[in-house]
Order: C-alpha cells, then structure tokens, then sequence
C-alpha cells in the first residue's frame, strides 16, 4: 500500500546508489521499487530510473532523479536515535567512510549532500535531564563535538 504522505528526495541521477547505500547501512531500511522514464524528459532519456521507492528506518521515501537544479541542505535532515558509541561509530563512520563529510554536533553529510544527525540516545537523555546545570554542560561538551562521544557526554552529566 501507497503511504499518504512520503518524503521525496531530488537526486542529480544517483538516486538508486543512494537508496541501496541507505539499504546496506542502516536497519529497517529497503528498496522497495525502481520506476523507469516511460519517455524522454529535461534530464534523462526513456528508460533511465526516473523514481526509486524506498523506506528509510521505516519513513516511506521516493529518490527522484530530476536533475542539478536542486540540492539537498541542512534544512532538511534524518535524525537517527543511536542506543550506544558502537552505533553512532558504525552509521557517522559509514556515511562519512563513503564519500561524505563531518559537520558539528553529530551532523554529517553523505556523499549525495544529505544531512543527517546521528544522536545518541544518552545525548538526549542529557538534554532532557531535570537537572538543568547538567544538561547545560552536556550542551557545552556536545558543542565541541563532531561526531557525538557518548562518554565525555556522560561525564559531563554526572559533572
């Protein structure tokens, strides 16, 4: 069944290479259906992959191969809740292992420019933690931080 609402992404013809990279590293994430041009259009010729249907850790996606006019930035990005450092370590690492790029405070960029930040489940945690001094210096520590040490995190809570 067709989701009612599903997040479309514009991709410069790469987006098959995309949704199989999405596929291979994160969970719950598949390629579900690769639609092809019926006719010629400004940035491909019949047969080209023109839609590629995939879910993304379960939100319903279409990568849309239409062309350089328009690229991804921040303002738009997937939020991965990670439970531990060896996950945050295996995603960031992934996505910037192929051809992506750091930014700050756990945010990265994979090799299509799409932004993503890979959190920690403890860095919200610390955000949201009562004690508000100790939300503050998880806050400061997080700051100085590309991809998110869920250690020194930790310490900062307990001070």
């Amino acid at each position: 069944m067709v989701s009612k609402n599903t997040v479309c992404l514009w991709y410069d013809g790469t987006a098959l290479d995309a949704a199989t990279f999405y596929a291979n590293t994160f969970p719950d994430t598949a390629v579900t259906a690769v639609h092809h041009a019926p006719g010629d259009y400004p940035d491909g010729k019949q047969g080209d992959v023109l839609t590629v249907e995939f879910t993304v850790m379960g939100i319903p996606c279409i990568g849309l191969n239409g062309g350089p006019a328009f690229k991804h930035d921040e303002a738009f990005s997937f939020q991965v809740a990670t439970d531990d450092q060896e996950e945050t370590d295996r995603l960031w690492n992934a996505i910037v292992g192929n051809g992506g790029q750091e930014s700050a405070c756990g945010w990265c960029k994979d090799k299509w420019g799409l932004s993503w930040q890979i959190t920690p489940r403890a860095l919200i945690a610390a955000f949201t933690n009562p004690d508000r001094a100790a939300a503050k210096r998880a806050f400061d520590a997080m700051m100085t931080m590309t991809k998110i040490d869920v250690a020194t995190i930790e310490r900062a809570v307990r001070g």
